[in-house]
């Protein structure tokens, strides 16, 4: 009936994803600093909600008193911060076009160091989104515990949410978004404001501490055995997930209205300003609770440091800021996914613009977001939260391998850009570059060494991998070029073309087929798979009356195969004449609606693929449309 709307996967997508944006209108996509800063800094901000609790978690594995080192170490955290955010603002002024990790290696140490930072990343951004969403589920489950033993579902579901938002286009994902992160802030403004009043009047000293797995088992002092250095710079290490998402505004510089790096660099110290105060703040606070508890996230009763400090500050669990806190980690640490699913996909798309990834990647989608990159970034996550059940504790230690390892690269590659370009100041801007590649290497060593055993040893078997992965990839693409190259002796001319034209049955559709089929080709045939004997005779009565003389070759089948007789009969006019092109007309019904296709065969797809590996063939659809 005319006038009725089709149900058709373009409605569906568009109703899902919002209708196509024209090119034109790609700068009306760009987001300010008050957008772009939920978009782009929600991973490192969050990383507040678990940062304090790693470092806490570490050294509790030596002992109670091993808890009073815990503010120093946090301090030397916030120094690595703020060198590392000074640096990217350096970087971002270097490079005002965009400056990631990979750019910045690749233009100044070289395509080898950079697709080392840009497999580093690639891998952190897949973990990103599985920890920040991992511990946004912990932090709903530590205000309602029931939801314990529903990890993995919940995660997948969250991840699914954040994908799709991320598809409907960057402004409308930020818009969405910004509401969540700045709740997140306030949130914890309040937190530090209640905690550090209450701290104020409460001495810090040792608080009362348990720690047990989800076994049961005492975690206090079982690694008293190590020494002390190992476990401050174990703990270190795990402080650090704090820097996680500090290089995304490097990355996304494009992605901000004009001035594109004032923009981003405004963003930018925000981003640091708001991150050093409450994790050192927190840090402040930690240290005058007067109860701990530090469970593995596979124990029913855990439950977050930020949700005891939450508790301690409001005085109760029961007072409605404290569930006003729970419900803002929660949706800060799901949101901080939405970083991941800003950069992976850009990063993504420069690398494949580079050859080193499959060139889809570099491809817009209709909403000017890059949509196979965030569709491949949602799949691994989720499969990284099936492995590991969707508990923290699995995931945390794979955590910032990957991502120091590009702050190194970055780092270093900025103190090469220095000497080579040597602008005014620039010997203050390496001696800073210096230092942060100094520090940054330092962690990465750190991390390496003390996380090894706890899963760091996957992410170093993962990086060559995604390297060596590159590389063919790129070899592959290298390869199609040099076979595709214009030579001096041009493709020898087909010497002449004979033409068949598939006919299961006769109906309409099929003589519509044969006007096309007479018209480039009036010498053409007509094959008919016979697969019944005892229909071979009507078949060939029915073609000498509608088949206007065209000759008809009957190809029996004696193994009922619809494929394999055509492709037999192809392959035997070729080595008769080795030098014409066979040209295969293919009928295919076309349903309106997509519950028809349930009903039809689909042996024109598969001869299409079959014959589509043969030189010389070529194979030409004919449609016809079914109401």
């Amino acid at each position: 009936m005319s006038g009725n709307k089709t149900f058709s996967w373009g409605n569906i997508r568009r109703f899902l994803f919002g209708a196509p944006i024209p090119t034109s209108h790609a700068h009306h996509e760009r987001l300010s600093p008050l957008i772009g800063l939920p978009v782009f800094a929600s991973d490192a901000l969050s990383s507040v909600a678990y940062a304090t609790e790693a470092i806490l978690s570490i050294l509790v594995l030596m002992s109670v008193a091993a808890l009073q080192h815990q503010f120093y170490i946090s301090l030397a955290v916030c120094f690595l911060i703020l060198v590392v955010a000074i640096s990217y603002q350096m970087t971002i002024q270097a490079y005002p076009t965009g400056g990631g990790s990979y750019i910045v290696a690749t233009d100044n140490l070289g395509t080898y160091p950079g697709l080392v930072a840009g497999a580093a990343l690639m891998i952190d951004y897949v973990l990103t989104v599985s920890v920040s969403i991992a511990a946004g589920v912990a932090a709903i489950v530590s205000a309602y515990p029931a939801l314990h033993d529903h990890l993995v579902p919940l995660s997948l579901f969250f991840i699914a949410l954040v994908a799709w938002a991320n598809l409907r286009g960057v402004k409308e994902s930020g818009a969405l978004f910004a509401i969540p992160t700045y709740g997140f802030v306030l949130a914890m403004i309040l937190v530090l404001i209640f905690g550090i009043v209450k701290s104020l009047g409460t001495p810090a000293a040792l608080p009362q501490v348990v720690a047990e797995n989800g076994a049961g088992k005492n975690l206090i002092g079982i690694e008293a055995n190590f020494p002390f250095w190992f476990i401050i710079l174990r703990s270190f290490a795990a402080g650090c997930t704090a820097l996680t998402g500090i290089e995304a505004v490097s990355d996304g510089v494009q992605a901000f209205k004009a001035p594109e790096a004032t923009n981003a660099i405004k963003t930018l110290r925000w981003m640091a300003v708001i991150l050093l105060s409450m994790f050192l703040g927190l840090g402040f606070i930690v240290q005058h609770l007067p109860s701990l508890a530090l469970h593995s996230t596979d124990n029913p009763a855990f439950r977050t440091v930020v949700s005891q400090i939450a508790a301690w500050a409001f005085g109760g669990t029961t007072h409605p800021l404290y569930y006003f806190v729970q419900f803002a980690t929660f949706a800060i640490l799901i949101l901080a996914a939405n970083t991941a699913f800003a950069d992976f996909p850009r990063l993504s798309s420069f690398i494949a613009r580079d050859g080193f990834l499959p060139r889809p990647l570099a491809r817009q989608g209709d909403r000017l977001v890059f949509h196979n990159g965030i569709i491949i970034l949602a799949v691994a996550a989720g499969v990284l939260v099936w492995f590991f059940k969707g508990e923290l504790d699995g995931l945390l230690p794979l955590y910032a391998v990957g991502v120091f390892t590009a702050f190194t690269l970055s780092q270093s590659g900025m103190v090469m850009h220095w000497i080579k370009k040597k602008p005014e100041g620039w010997r203050k801007k390496m001696f800073v570059n210096i230092i942060g590649t100094t520090l940054c290497f330092a962690v990465l060593i750190i991390i390496a060494v003390t996380k090894f055993s706890e899963g760091a040893w996957l992410i170093m078997i993962l990086l060559p991998i995604v390297f060596v992965m590159f590389l063919a990839i790129k070899k592959r693409y290298d390869s199609m070029s040099g076979q595709l190259v214009i030579s001096q002796e041009l493709p020898k001319m087909p010497r002449g073309n004979t033409s068949l034209l598939l006919v299961p049955r006769v109906h309409n559709g099929i003589l519509a087929a044969l006007a096309y089929a007479r018209l480039t080709d009036p010498d053409c045939q007509a094959i008919h798979v016979a697969i019944d004997e005892r229909r071979i005779a009507d078949m060939q009565d029915e073609w000498e009356k509608y088949g206007a003389n065209v000759p008809l070759v009957v190809l029996r089948s004696p193994y009922r195969s619809l494929i394999e007789p055509v492709l037999d009969y192809v392959d035997e006019l070729l080595s008769e004449n080795p030098d014409q092109v066979v040209t295969v007309i293919v009928p295919e019904a076309v349903s309106t609606r997509w519950y028809h296709k349930l009903l039809q065969e689909n042996v024109a797809q598969q001869l299409k693929n079959a014959l589509g590996l043969r030189p010389n063939v070529v194979v030409t659809n004919v449609k016809y449309f079914l109401k």
